[in-house]
């Protein structure tokens, strides 16, 4: 077992990590990003030797640092013995060409590792199509920058996932087969549905869990279904100490201790500089966030920048349209932290050890208090010049019913107590509370 260890440690690629500092009086924050970019490396596989800052008003058009700096980061990677160059921001194909001819070096930027840490770590078919979108989409404008990297035969970090093979020679085929994945897609997109509005039915509400990769999401979503009478350890997610331990969504049940049921699902962890393509593709599985009726928002308190990671979560939650959606932020890992720290607790936020199993009491209290708020199982008649109100109830919830009728669209829908008497006008008959 040493013999293996060994083995695997010394097949492991060098790499520097290379950052740009445009905002010259904010050191401190490119160094975090390096920080994070490092474990990023770490997490696909590599072994960081060395991390290179340079500080310049404005990226080089041709060469991100400038040829200066990489003649410098070529004589350093030969003295750390580095094979592997990785770049903090998205590098276009030039600029990835040129950085490339003057290294003599495989290079990455910060998009590709992510890319290359999701298509290691998918295991669903799902997971697999959506971080194959991704590459591709990422990969198209990048052929001609991409093609010595593309061509080698030695694979490593930034070649892993599926069709990586004569990408470069051939962008009809990435077309095409761009086209495939967004139908294969399309059709988990309508299951996802169909499943939905079975769900609805149920009218169990639904609890989504977000955070930065490796805050504790899929930890927590283990402990909460213990509670559920149906609980089994193999009902149980993958939670490992590692960044994107789990891509593919989960969705369990649960029961809180004044005996009512919920669904309770996981997400995909996300990091700074999430790349686009990659939000774009997971949508459909992030979906479940936006019909979600209330949000736990899985912080790790214990890392020194966990108050960027908590914006960055409230960025993406902008971009799903889920940012208005009733949260509790759950500061997790207080373990790590002085015992004589002082937590106030509340039922927007609650401070926790999944692992010690700390305060786990005051989070389900405050799950409690928070779906046991008062909803309304309403029927709505619009008019049709109240189109404006219809694309209000779609963004907020999930609708479970819609029809056009001649007098007007008629949507089933459950409401919160604010929204029913603000459109108790156009409610037909008495409203039952959900």
């Amino acid at each position: 077992m040493r013999q293996d260890n060994e083995r695997a440690i010394e097949n492991k690629e060098k790499a520097l990590v290379v950052g740009l500092n445009t905002h010259l009086k904010d050191y401190e924050s490119i160094q975090d990003s390096l920080v994070e970019l490092a474990s990023l490396a770490e997490a696909a596989g590599a072994e960081v030797v060395g991390s290179i800052i340079q500080n310049r008003a404005a990226r080089d058009a041709g060469t991100y640092v400038g040829k200066g700096k990489l003649r410098e980061i070529k004589e350093e990677a030969a003295c750390q013995e580095a094979s592997l160059v990785i770049f903090n921001d998205e590098l276009s194909g030039t600029q990835l060409r040129n950085i490339e001819e003057i290294l003599e070096l495989k290079v990455l930027d910060r998009t590709a590792l992510i890319l290359d840490i999701f298509a290691q770590r998918a295991l669903s078919k799902e997971g697999k199509l959506q971080v194959e979108l991704a590459q591709l989409k990422y990969r198209l404008p990048r052929l001609h920058g991409l093609g010595k990297q593309l061509s080698r035969t030695g694979g490593g970090i930034g070649t892993r996932g599926p069709g990586e093979q004569k990408l470069e020679t051939d962008r009809r085929h990435i077309m095409n087969r761009i086209s495939e994945i967004k139908k294969e897609l399309e059709q988990v997109k309508r299951y996802r549905s169909t499943q939905r509005a079975r769900r609805l039915k149920s009218e169990l509400p639904l609890v989504a869990l977000v955070g930065y990769t490796n805050s504790g999401k899929s930890s927590l979503l283990n402990e909460l279904i213990k509670t559920h009478r149906d609980y089994s350890p193999d009902k149980e997610v993958l939670a490992e100490d590692k960044l994107f331990a789990s891509l593919d969504v989960t969705l369990r049940k649960a029961i809180l201790p004044n005996k009512q049921e919920y669904l309770v699902v996981d997400t995909v962890g996300f990091v700074s500089k999430l790349p686009h393509d990659l939000v774009e593709a997971f949508k459909a599985t992030l979906e479940e966030v936006k019909y979600a009726d209330l949000i736990l928002h899985v912080i790790d308190i214990s890392n020194e920048n966990n108050l960027i990671q908590l914006e960055t979560t409230l960025k993406v939650l902008q971009e799903l349209d889920a940012y208005n959606k009733p949260i509790i932020n759950v500061y997790n890992k207080i373990d790590l932290l002085p015992v004589d720290h002082y937590y106030h607790n509340t039922q927007d936020q609650v401070y926790i050890s999944i692992k010690e199993k700390w305060n786990l009491d005051k989070l389900y209290r405050a799950l409690e208090q928070k779906l046991q708020q008062k909803t309304y199982k309403s029927t709505l008649n619009l008019p049709f010049s109240r189109g404006d109100i219809l694309n209000t109830l779609k963004s907020k919830y999930s609708l479970t019913e819609l029809q056009y009728t001649e007098h007007g669209i008629e949507v089933e829908v459950i409401l919160d107590e604010q929204d029913y008497h603000r459109y108790k006008e156009y409610i037909s008959g008495s409203s039952n509370e959900a």
